[in-house]
Formats: C-alpha cells, structure tokens, sequence
C-alpha cells in the first residue's frame, strides 16, 4: 500500500465565491448519529485486517444509540445567562472549562456499559466493561477530566475509549436538550445557545478538537466542507483547501491511498489526508460524493494505514478519535497530536 497525492485544488476565487453561498454553519447531531456510525463500522469491518476492533466499535456505538434512544435524563442545562456570557467571550458554551461534568454522566456511562456487557461474548472485554461499570465515582471523574484536558499521565489507555464513550453520550444529549428547548420556547431576539465562536478550529458547541473533515451531499451544505466534532458530534463548517490546524491556504496537497498495482482500493478514495506543509499538519477528509455512507469516527477508524503512511513523510496528525487513543502515559500533553501506534489496544 503506497499514498499518493491527488484531487485539484480550487482555486481561491472558487473558494471565495463559494464561501459566499448562504449554508448552514452549523449541523447538529441527529437522533440516529451513533446508529449510523455503527452501521457503517460493521461495513468497514468486512475484511479489514482490524476487523475485530472495528466490531467492538459498532458494538460501543449501537449501545450509545440505544442509551440515547431511551428516555432522557433530566440533564441541568445552562441558563440564559450563561449563553449570553459564553457568546460574550466569544467561547463554546459547552467547552469543559466552562461546562463542569453533571455527576448524572456517571450514570449514564454505566447504563451504556451495562448496555454494552449485554451485547458482547463472555470474555475479558466484557469483564473490563462490567468492571468499569462498577468503578468509583472519583475514579471515573479522574479518568474523564484527565480525558477531556489531553493529559496522557496517569490516563487508562484500555478503558479510555469506554470513558470517552460515555463523555460523547452525554455531551451529545446536553447539546440535543438545549438546542431543543430554545427551539420550543424561544422569544423574539433570544440569543440562540450556539454559534461562531473566536477559534474556528475547536467546535463552537463544545471546544473540542475535530476526528476529521466531511465534504457533504444533499440539501445541507451540498459540496462544502465540515469539520466533524471529536465529542459532541456537531460538524461546523470550514472552508475547504484551508490547513484546519495553522489555517494556512498556502503549501496544501491530499494524500491517498493506492494498492501496489497503483490502483485505488475499494472505498479508499472517500478518505484523504489533507496535509499541509506550512505547520507539518494533516487531517483526513470524507467525501459523501464519493460514497454516500461515509462517516467520520467510523472511517478514521478503519484508515489507520494512511496515518502511518502520511506520519511516515514527516507530518503530524492534528485530528482527535476518541476511539483510539495513544502516547506515553508518562507524560503529559495532548491526546491524537502523533501519529498513531496501532498496538497500542
């Protein structure tokens, strides 16, 4: 398997009078966001040579789907107060630094590895599901913050990704609830909960760092290009051919993956790396023109040989999968900023 560079860039008058087009800057997660990630990593999984991993994934995602499918919690939201303060300061709303964790996310992280248990074989995967599920509540607050602010000391590398799981279900069902409500009881001139923010390059409901970039189809930002939150889901848009690490324009290529016949392998060609060599960055995009069904937590997962194919060349991946997490837990700094080590899990 070799990469390769491809795709034309638009020029920037493109870019220009394409950015001018009125689209939504903000996509928001539909009910189904979890289900149709796991259906598209058990299609990923067929014959794939992580195959297994990439089944628990479904596994933990059709369990997120179920857990947010049931009854909601009552979840404290923010007041509007705190939206005008949080749009003020032009920051997230639900940044974790101003959005502490409600202890009900304790609880449904639990449901969800109960949920989980219950869909898997007897075996050690499942006893470090149950385990987790019966692990103190200062241990899991430890394990969640330590998640949250990038800090690789002292982080649980092999429960991670449950942990993680559980952040993204509640993160997501905060954003789901608040959204609804302005939605239902909005006056005239209220503030609406989310928007742009100051840094275009975290998501502006929740100020994480994106798993990758979506170019989309149909009625909602047809042709253009979303960056893909790594927690809560929400996709913003960012326009393409532009680095979403340093925002350069300049020094930008796609990278690809070809087999050794030079032929592209099937369902390769939706995934990219857009690098750039202005900051030594890269992150992966997904074409829906390209097929349809493409998701991307579930497509970053299944293309860990263009990251060590890219990382090979020098540059450094900037997109965050909560999924798979790697580098030393003897120091300290940010998650998903290396290349990733495929032992790690």
């Amino acid at each position: 398997m070799t990469v390769s560079s491809t795709a034309k860039l638009m020029s920037p008058e493109e870019i220009a009078v394409r950015a001018g087009e009125q689209i939504p800057f903000l996509l928001y997660p539909e009910p189904g966001v979890f289900a149709a990630r796991a259906l598209r990593l058990r299609q990923l999984a067929q014959g794939h040579a992580m195959a297994d991993f990439l089944h628990f994934a479904a596994e933990l995602a059709q369990a997120q789907h179920e857990q947010l499918s049931r009854s909601q919690p009552a979840l404290t939201l923010p007041s509007q107060a705190q939206i005008e303060q949080a749009a003020q300061a032009g920051q997230a709303l639900l940044a974790p630094a101003r959005w502490p964790l409600d202890p009900v996310w304790r609880e449904g992280l639990r449901a969800l590895m109960h949920t989980l248990a219950a869909r898997l074989a007897a075996g050690p995967a499942q006893a470090a599901v149950l385990g987790l599920a019966q692990a103190s509540d200062s241990h899991l607050d430890l394990q969640a913050q330590r998640l949250l602010a990038g800090v690789m000391l002292g982080l649980d590398l092999a429960t991670a990704p449950l942990i993680a799981a559980g952040l993204q279900l509640y993160w997501t069902q905060v954003l789901s609830q608040l959204q609804a409500r302005y939605e239902r009881d909005k006056v005239p001139n209220q503030l609406a909960p989310f928007g742009r923010i100051d840094d275009p390059l975290v998501c502006p409901c929740c100020a994480s760092k994106p798993v990758a970039s979506i170019t989309r189809i149909g009625a909602d930002g047809a042709g253009f290009r979303y960056l893909s939150c790594s927690l809560c889901a929400a996709q913003w848009h960012y326009v393409r051919v532009k680095c979403a690490h340093c925002q350069s324009t300049k020094g930008i290529s796609f990278q690809g993956l070809l087999a050794e016949d030079g032929s592209t392998p099937e369902g390769a060609a939706a995934v990219q790396a857009e690098c750039c060599s202005e900051c030594g960055h890269y992150l992966k995009v997904v074409h829906m023109e390209k097929d349809q069904a493409v998701e991307p937590h579930a497509d970053d997962l299944a293309t860990l040989t263009l990251d060590l194919l890219v990382s090979d060349t020098g540059l450094i991946r900037h997109g965050l999968n909560l999924m798979l997490l790697f580098g030393d837990p003897e120091t300290e700094g940010e998650t998903g900023n290396a290349p990733p080590d495929t032992k790690a899990h």
